[in-house]
């Protein structure tokens, strides 16, 4: 097997993790702030919901305009 071949197998995996770390820390940073918000206020769980759910919405849309617009 070629080394250009194998290289080939693994040439998407760093653009992979690069998007699944963004995913995971968009919804734990604006849900941690949400927890924070909630334990602040002492109330429920809304406000951790809630930032998880802003979290991963604009993680996508970091994602998005990094990888999805198609404009190189």
């Amino acid at each position: 097997m070629s080394g250009s071949r194998k290289s080939d197998a693994w040439s998407g995996m760093g653009i992979g993790w690069a998007i699944t770390s963004t995913l995971v820390g968009g919804m734990a940073t604006v849900g941690g702030l949400g927890y924070l918000l909630d334990r602040f206020l002492d109330t429920g769980s809304g406000f951790t919901a809630l930032g998880i759910v802003l979290g991963a919405a604009s993680a996508i849309y970091i994602v998005y305009l990094r990888y999805g617009r198609g404009d190189e």
